[in-house]
């Protein structure tokens, strides 16, 4: 009977049917039974092993690459960025290595010379971690690993990692699910090691069928499966949408941990989770505030980074139909970061995929508190970088092209809060006053003498 049971269920798990609890119980059941696996189990295995790292701290090796299109100090960034990435997820930078090419090696990404030096690193010091910077293909994944002999991420499988981790509601946790099968689909051949088996008969598979091409048969068969239950999700997401009636709709926007949890918390007294770590936000937030005598919608949603996985910005579209529905965007932006302008153009980009229609738009520059410069010695001739430029100079400069659309504060500190929220209410306003000619919706302004505002 328990035979029966497990062979019956494993039927309904292949075609998607079954949770993650559901099939840990159905491999103890196989186990018991001493009977081989079924496909769906395998890939579910090899899906904890290849996507979904162990809350623990261990020590990762950094790798990145210097060519034409990315010069030596963009490098630095991008690896500073991926050890915040790393330590998000877990993982304590121990080393980074970057290499000059023009273009990377296919077979192993970097040259032979530096994956020996990594290797050595890598067996002196025990590090059973390195992360590169950029995507890998299965090809170079297989063969650096056989090299190295430690577990190899690249940027995109750090990523979903977090995501996976930080994914808290039904419908984050299957966008991030269908992102993972996604990325897993192209490299499949990694991770079997049995490639060559082939069965037949009644009741398995048709004859001379591959492992591999089964495996990714199951796996379409499950993207299928989570596609159709994401329509679902968003049929029900569409109706709250809808169900908010009139009020106008302002989105939080930004590069990630630039501060906009602290200040949809700030504005809207909530209790949003805010941490100092990379995409500590994957579910959208909305909640209604009031400005004096006007009530609107205030949306807080996922962060954006540079060379986000194609297979997240597919996956969380129906998330950033926030932003697609909103009518005024609130640009978050850490002007203490020393890339932020790199970082506004990101966001803008990301947004340009999202959503074609052009949106009002107002710039908040937080995190003034903690910004520094180190002024230049009168005698010294060097060219003025970055760290040499004052916020007072900053201001002078493109922003000052923007004096009703932009605003420097700080959420930490309060500063300059009532003065967003003055323009918050003027900005909104203009739309609501244009939306509703009748003043339809609008509270009596009691702080006001004559009840009107």
């Amino acid at each position: 009977m328990l035979l029966s049971a497990c062979t019956t269920f494993a039927s309904k798990a292949k075609l998607g049917y079954a949770s993650e609890s559901k099939i840990s119980k159905l491999i103890l059941c196989f186990s018991l039974l001493a009977l081989p696996l079924p496909d769906i189990c395998c890939i579910h295995i090899y899906m904890k092993d290849f996507i979904i790292s162990e809350a623990k701290t261990e020590g990762a090796v950094l790798v990145g690459l210097i060519t034409p299109e990315q010069s030596e100090r963009q490098v630095r960034e991008y690896l500073d960025e991926l050890a915040f990435l790393a330590d998000t997820a877990g993982a304590k930078t121990v080393k980074k290595f970057t290499q000059k090419l023009d273009y990377p090696n296919q077979t192993t990404f970097v040259g032979k010379g530096k994956l020996q030096e990594i290797k050595e690193y890598v067996v002196e010091h025990e590090v059973g971690l390195v992360i590169f910077d950029d995507e890998l293909s299965a090809k170079q994944i297989r063969n650096i690993e056989k090299e190295l002999g430690v577990k190899i991420l690249d940027r995109t499988n750090l990523i979903l990692d977090i995501f996976a981790h930080r994914a808290q509601t039904a419908h984050a946790k299957t966008q991030v699910e269908l992102a993972q099968y996604k990325y897993m689909l192209p490299r499949l051949t990694r991770l079997w090691t049995h490639l060559e088996r082939q069965r037949g008969g009644v009741g398995m598979r048709g004859p001379g069928e591959t492992q591999l091409e089964t495996d990714r048969r199951i796996i379409l068969d499950k993207i299928s499966k989570l596609k159709k239950d994401l329509v679902e999700i968003d049929k029900q997401m569409s109706s709250q949408r809808k169900n908010r009636g009139k009020m106008v709709r302002v989105a939080l926007v930004g590069y990630t941990n630039v501060g906009k949890s602290t200040l949809m918390n700030l504005l809207c007294k909530t209790e949003v989770f805010a941490e100092n770590k990379l995409f500590a936000t994957l579910d959208t937030t909305v909640r209604k505030m009031i400005i004096a005598n006007l009530p609107f919608l205030l949306s807080d949603t996922v962060g954006f980074i540079r060379k986000l996985p194609t297979e997240l910005i597919e996956s969380f579209k129906s998330t950033l139909d926030e932003v697609r529905d909103a009518d005024l965007l609130l640009h978050v932006v850490d002007i203490s970061h020393p890339t932020f302008e790199e970082q506004i153009e990101v966001v803008n980009r990301t947004l340009a995929e999202i959503d074609k229609t052009p949106k009002p738009v107002i710039m908040v520059f937080n995190k003034i508190d903690t910004f520094t410069f180190v002024p230049k010695e009168e005698d010294d001739l060097t060219p003025r970088t970055r760290e040499n430029i004052s916020l007072e100079e900053l201001k002078a400069t493109w922003m000052n092209r923007l004096p009703d659309n932009c605003i420097f504060i700080s959420a930490k500190d309060k500063t300059n809060i009532d003065e967003l929220r003055n323009l918050m209410y003027e900005r909104v306003k203009e739309i609501h006053v244009m939306r509703f000619p009748y003043n339809d919706f609008l509270y009596q302004n009691y702080d006001s003498e004559d009840g009107v505002q």
